[in-house]
Parts: C-alpha cells; sequence; structure tokens
C-alpha cells in the first residue's frame, strides 16, 4: 500500500516523497490511519521499522488544516529519552513537513537553555523534549500545555529504563486530560503496560512482529575471542571486509575513545560518540557519520536510541551488553526501512552470561563462528573453566545461605535458654 492510499493530505505527500519515500511500513500503515482518526494508539515494533512517521505524520495531519495564528501555541508534545533522537524527530517534522507552515522545536539538556526560551516566546506547534530539559522550562513557568491536543511517548521503555518515569508522570499531568495520546516503544514490559493503562483512553494496540525477535533483515553473528584480541579482530575485519558504514558499541565512556584511537592509529576514520562530548561535538559526529566522513562511529549505549541514520552496514557489540534488551536496542540501528544489514558480537570468556541471557530473551542460540586468523579453541576452553566457576561460585553461595539459617536459629535458642 503507497503512501497515497493512508488518507494523508497532498502537502504531506509531497514532503514524504520529497524525503525519498513510497511506501509505507508495517507499523507506518496500521498506525497512520487509526491515529488520524483521533484514537489513542500503543504501537510496539522494533527500532528500525519506522516508527516516527507513524506519529509525525499524524500530528502534521492535524496541524496543516488549520490557518497558521500570528503567535502558535503548543498543540503536539512528544517526549523522547536522549537528544539525539529529540534532534533526529525536530529533523523527520521539517523533512516530512516541509510544504506545511508548522513550527517545531527540540528541547533538551547540555546547549544553552537561551535559545529555547527565544524561540519559545515567539511561539510553535511541536515542542520536542527529553524529561529532564523540559522540567526545567517547566519550573522556569516558560511553557505552557494549555492548547496541547496530541501528546506522544517516544520510546517508553527506554524511558524507564533511564530514570525518566517520575519526571514523565509529572509532565503528563500538566497535560489536559482531553488529548490523544500516542504510545510507542520497542518492548512492552509490565512497567510500560501500566503506564498506558493509566494515561491513554481505549487504546489501538498495534504489535508488529515479536518483542524479543530482532528484525527479520539483520544477520547476527557472534564471534568467540579473548579479550586483549578484540580490537585486532576489528582491525582485521575493517581491513579485509568490505564494511562501510559500521557502528560500534563500547560499554564505556573509556573504551569508545581508546577504540577510536586504535582504529585512527591504523589510518580507518572513525570518531567517538559519548555523553562526555558536548553536544555540538556529539552532532558533528553524527552528522559526518551521516554523510559518510566517518566509516566507524564508537558509540555508548546512551546513543542506541538516538541514532537514525540510514544505510548502517553492520553493528559491532565490541562489548556484550549487559542487558538483553539493550542487545535489541543496538543493532536495531541497522537492517532498518527494509534494508538488510549485519550484527556481530564479541564475546569473552567472562561476557558468557550476558550471552545466555540474550539467548533466553531472543529464544535463539548462537553458535560461535570462527573467523579468519582467530580460532575459539582457547576461547572454548577458558569458556568452559569460567562457567565452571561460575557454577561453583553460585552453589557456594547457595550453600553459605542454606547453611546460615539453621546457625541462626541455633543462636536464638541458646539465648533464649540461657533466659
Amino acid at each position: 500500500m503507497p503512501f497515497t492510499r493512508l488518507g494523508l493530505p497532498d502537502p504531506l505527500l509531497r514532503g514524504v516523497l520529497a524525503s525519498g519515500y513510497t511506501n509505507p511500513t508495517e507499523i507506518q500503515s496500521e498506525a497512520i490511519p487509526a491515529a488520524l482518526t483521533g484514537q489513542d494508539i500503543i504501537g510496539c515494533a522494533q527500532t528500525g521499522t519506522g516508527k516516527t512517521a507513524a506519529f509525525v505524520l499524524p500530528i502534521l495531519n492535524r496541524l496543516c488544516g488549520d490557518r497558521p495564528a500570528r503567535k502558535p501555541v503548543i498543540r503536539s508534545l512528544i517526549l523522547t529519552p536522549t537528544r539525539e533522537l529529540a534532534v533526529q524527530i525536530e529533523q523527520s517534522i521539517a523533512n516530512y513537513g516541509r510544504f506545511v507552515s508548522v513550527r517545531a522545536l527540540a528541547i533538551y539538556g547540555g546547549v544553552d537553555i537561551k535559545k529555547q526560551l527565544t524561540a519559545l516566546r515567539r511561539g510553535v506547534d511541536i515542542v520536542v523534549a527529553t524529561p529532564g530539559r523540559l522540567m526545567d522550562h517547566m519550573r522556569r513557568g516558560s511553557i505552557r500545555f494549555d492548547a496541547v491536543e496530541v501528546l506522544v511517548l517516544d520510546e517508553a521503555d527506554r524511558m524507564f529504563d533511564m530514570g525518566f518515569i517520575e519526571d514523565v508522570y509529572t509532565i503528563i499531568r500538566a497535560v489536559p486530560e482531553q488529548r490523544q495520546t500516542l504510545l510507542f516503544s520497542a518492548t512492552m514490559p509490565p512497567e510500560v503496560q501500566r503506564l498506558a493503562a493509566g494515561v491513554q483512553k481505549d487504546p489501538k494496540t498495534i504489535q508488529i512482529g515479536e518483542q524479543q525477535n530482532p528484525i527479520d533483515t539483520i544477520t547476527q553473528h557472534v564471534h568467540a575471542v579473548l579479550r586483549q584480541q578484540k580490537i585486532d579482530l576489528l582491525l582485521h575485519m575493517l581491513h579485509h571486509r568490505s564494511m562501510q558504514s559500521v557502528l560500534v558499541f563500547s560499554r564505556t565512556k573509556h573504551g569508545a575513545d581508546k577504540i577510536h584511537r586504535k582504529l585512527q592509529q591504523s589510518g580507518i576514520i572513525s570518531v567517538a560518540l559519548h555523553s562526555g562530548r558536548s553536544q555540538a561535538q556529539r552532532q558533528r559526529a553524527l552528522d559526518g557519520f551521516k554523510h559518510g566522513k566517518y566509516q566507524v562511529l564508537v558509540a555508548t549505549d546512551i546513543a542506541a536510541r538516538g541514532i537514525d541514520v540510514r544505510g548502517i552496514s553492520h553493528v559491532i557489540n565490541f562489548d556484550v551488553p549487559l542487558y538483553a534488551r539493550d542487545y535489541i536496542h543496538r543493532i536495531g540501528r541497522t537492517g532498518r526501512a527494509t534494508m538488510t544489514g549485519d550484527a556481530i558480537t564479541f564475546v569473552a570468556p567472562d561476557e558468557h552470561q550476558y550471552l545466555r541471557k540474550i539467548e533466553q530473551f531472543i529464544g535463539q542460540r548462537f553458535e560461535p563462528e570462527e573467523y579468519e586468523g582467530f580460532t575459539c579453541a582457547q576461547f572454548a576452553a577458558t569458556l568452559a573453566k569460567s562457567e565452571e566457576q561460575s557454577r561453583a561460585q553460585r552453589l557456594a553461595v547457595r550453600a553459605r545461605k542454606a547453611g546460615r539459617r539453621p546457625r541462626l536459629t541455633r543462636r536464638r535458642s541458646r539465648i533464649g535458654a540461657a533466659r
């Protein structure tokens, strides 16, 4: 089904086509017609399936038919967990709404608040905000929600993960009760379900694919490698394999900087992206990667949901993520919008427990693959020893817990007998 059959007006269709899209994704095909009727929506789909357009286009549709006011008021509020996502949603609004008279503003921390204050005084139709900076404006009294008609909670599960949920509830209470609420999330854990139940009215639930399963366009690989060999394996891949646009995930800022330095020393053009960089540095890194200036972007998990770059060929988990849900969000940076991609995970012996959690979460068992010049033999021996040690430690903990209870009971009985 083409976009022309979704009920969108001509100015929006022209904006969509000018942005390079002709056919909607599955989540867009199901969510947009329902949202156009004003119904509340719960959209659950994996990263990379086009959720942003599924709420941006209905919002623009609501605004584009109205006569522009002398001073716009905020009629749509979009909450999102990271500044990168806020910037990219603002850019999507600009792209799709290029033939519509609409003002949008991204509000996020790490930048001077004065420009945001100036834009708010002039008036905007749509605010895209991270919860923390939006709370700053609310405390200042610099923003009002009286006219909000549509509230969007984007990446709701991630807002829980990042500890924003109390701020989110505070913001929701400040928005008019008579509104349309659109909630989108890659996963639907119980806490997100409770949030939806409390803030939405008879929502339509749209589930695309299985929550735990990566989308079909991603091919997954696991390479067993000793920790000290990881950088060598990464360099070997980049030098001997056609990898045009590569996103490497590190667990820490220090690790990301170290990987970036090693790549640069080996002649590979790369850049690091993490919370230790200023917003200007982060935006330059993202823009440079998006336009092909850098072959490799090394990022931490804070950027996992803030990178929306078409054509990423490979995602490499240099470190196995601690939480299985983060694995889904990381690898969802490739294979986007029906394109194909490869997700590669380096697993050291002391990371096998995290790999097991990922396998349980997605219901898939990985067989570690050998790579040219690297063998799994030494890894397998080390892994077996590590697993045996972990098992012994678990049994020892259980034994201590079991042995502690009777000792405490005997002590009490002795004290009682003495009395």
